[in-house]
């Protein structure tokens, strides 16, 4: 009996049911190998049971366990040059069991890397690896093509493409992954992701995986006035974790029960995904059989869009409105440890009273235990009514702790924000504690500048628009200056429109920096620091990385050093003299005086 070609079975109007859960199913028979790619390798004998399992109980798409078989995802298992071996195995074992009675999707996932700039991956460097694993896949005789569990369009895209370019001919199935969140399901967002995939001339399009039955049912509805076949595969619940194991609790007779609907309402594909045993997909093979893809498919209900004006309420801050216009004048404030911050309010209603346009407040500086910068910028803002200059680091949170804390920045009123990589937390109070660094700065500003247009880095609308203005930070004396412009110019890229700099002593560094840079669109703000002692300027020099104090600098302080006040004198005058000159060829500038030493700050700008 010969097949008949998968692009005329997807038409027939009778729904494809697609094998669940190779994973589940090799736990609950004692397997637990990580991940289960290698299980093609070390025991193909269990893997084409479970496959002839599931066609007993009705799977027709049997899927090859290669989700996570590529270069960068099996590096982690020390098997990066396996992928052939282990691609090439995965379909042979599938293929023993389908023969003339089904077909075999050759599995392919993302890369689970980050892309420049929020990470290191090249889309080049992608497009390669899922290359190296399609053609894999292809020589070994896959039917079909499955991208699945990819939950950025663009990786997505960039899968297709590379699927494309190596076999134009052969059927491919993408499918998009969308969060369990019912407020972008109830939006347009995944009729207009399927929509674009479907434009590529994809065979079948769709969802698989992370939301359950109904959530799934949702989204179908949602995209069912596409032209092009859908498949559907939901987990068959969200789990919980024991003891880090996923538990399931979705019985096969409730999931059948919505694979039922999922194919009326259009569904050429279905089944189960996450947690989905032979069970789950015997009992939807009964549940389904007899229906026909569609059936009962309404017109596409209209969804809310959610929109985003063009002509929104200008809600930038004040220091924001006033770059160009006047020298902008920022201090740093010193954040204690522990609960009581009133020193900090004291400070900041000082300095608003004198004419500072903004203070900076710094982000566990040091890698040590302080108040959230975004907790105390919304009480310097709202108590002492002077605006925040609020650093944010990717130290301590990831990629879904940075997106969530910049939202609530927003609706806290903070709307300036200075991008920090931050320093690790091995120099810190706790030094074992996870560095996070999802992302660095570079990779924050794109996020920060996603949101300044409505939509999280996945595309997700957000119900508006942020009117963050993005800051960064620079070196003009660091050791590799080239790669220290080629940053600045990758963070101006992203969204940033101020830099302010570490301090600077003469005006000789900043006039070659600005120069270096003066391709750039940037507000400038430039960092001083008076210094308080000649012991001040050598600790700055030779033990606080990236600062140099020139060895006029270190000279004239050490001849003030028998006097703490002339000393300290000296220092103001030193940060005078330069801020003179430098004044006309900057925007603003970046104060950090020494041990709460504010009224000497106030002083020298006043002095300048």
């Amino acid at each position: 009996m010969t097949k008949i070609p998968f692009s005329d079975r997807i038409g027939s109007r009778r729904p494809i049911i697609a094998n669940g859960s190779v994973g589940r199913e090799l736990l609950l028979r004692g397997v637990a190998d990580a991940p289960p790619e290698v299980v093609n390798l070390r025991n193909p004998v269990i893997i084409e049971q479970i496959y002839r399992d599931f066609q007993n109980a009705g799977a027709e798409l049997l899927q090859t366990v290669t989700l996570t078989a590529n270069r960068l995802a099996l590096e982690r298992y020390g098997l990066a040059d396996k992928v052939y071996e282990i691609n090439r195995k995965g379909v042979w074992i599938a293929r023993s069991v389908a023969l003339h009675k089904g077909y075999v999707a050759g599995v392919v996932g993302p890369t689970r890397r980050f892309f420049v700039p929020i990470g290191t991956l090249s889309h080049d460097e992608a497009r390669q690896v899922f290359i190296e694993q399609i053609i894999a896949l292809l020589d070994s005789g896959a039917d079909i093509l499955m991208f699945k569990s990819f939950t950025e369009a663009d990786e997505l895209e960039l899968a297709v493409e590379a699927a494309r370019f190596v076999n134009s001919e052969v059927p491919i199935i993408a499918l998009k992954t969308f969060p369990e969140d019912g407020a972008v399901l109830s939006t347009s967002f995944p009729a207009e992701v399927t929509h674009r995939i479907a434009a590529m001339g994809v065979t079948a399009v769709g969802s698989s995986g992370t939301v359950g039955p109904q959530r799934m049912l949702d989204i179908i509805k949602a995209v069912s006035g596409i032209s092009t076949p859908i498949c559907a595969l939901p987990d068959i619940a969200i789990p919980t974790l024991i003891d880090g194991k996923k538990n399931y609790n979705a019985e096969p007779e409730y999931v059948a029960q919505i694979a039922k609907k999922l194919v009326q309402a259009g569904a050429a594909i279905t089944g189960a995904d996450g947690g989905a045993t032979v069970e789950h997909i015997r009992a939807i093979y009964e549940a389904v059989k007899d229906c026909i893809v569609g059936e009962k498919r309404q017109p596409p209900k209209a969804v809310k869009v959610i929109q985003t004006p063009d002509n929104v309420a200008d809600e930038r801050s004040e220091f924001a409105r006033n770059i160009g216009r006047k020298f902008l004048k920022t201090l740093e404030v010193e954040i204690p440890r522990g609960l009581d911050m009133s020193s900090v309010i004291e400070a900041a209603g000082y300095l608003k009273k004198n004419g500072i346009d903004a203070v900076n407040v710094f982000d566990g500086a040091r890698a040590r235990v302080r108040i959230s910068p975004l907790a105390i910028s919304h009480l310097i803002q709202t108590q002492a009514e002077m605006e925040c200059i609020t650093h944010l680091t990717c130290r301590d949170r990831n990629l879904v702790g940075l997106q969530s804390d910049l939202i609530g920045a927003s609706a806290l009123g903070i709307r300036n924000i200075l991008a920090v990589t931050g320093d690790p937390t091995s120099i810190g109070d706790y030094p074992a504690a996870t560095s996070v660094y999802d992302v660095d700065s570079i990779g924050l500003i794109r996020a920060a500048n996603h949101l300044n247009s409505g939509r999280d880095l996945a595309g997700n609308q957000i119900g508006g628009r942020t009117q963050f203005l993005l800051c960064c930070a620079c070196n003009p004396c660091a050791d590799d200056l080239d790669r220290e412009i080629r940053r600045l110019e990758q963070k101006v890229a992203e969204g940033a429109t101020v830099a302010f700099s570490q301090p600077i002593f003469e005006y000789a560094t900043l006039e070659n920096f600005l120069n270096r840079i003066a391709h750039l669109r940037l507000n400038f703000m430039v960092g001083v620091i008076p210094l308080r002692s000649a012991r001040h300027a050598e600790f700055l020099h030779y033990e606080v990385p990236g600062m140099i104090t020139p060895e006029w600098v270190r000279r004239r302080m050490k001849a003030c050093n028998s006097s703490p006040e002339a000393a300290m004198r000296e220092g103001m005058n030193i940060a005078i003299e330069f801020l003179r000159q430098a004044k006309s060829a900057v925007q603003g500038v970046y104060i950090m005086p020494p041990a709460k030493k504010y009224e000497m700050a106030v002083e020298m700008l006043d002095a300048m």
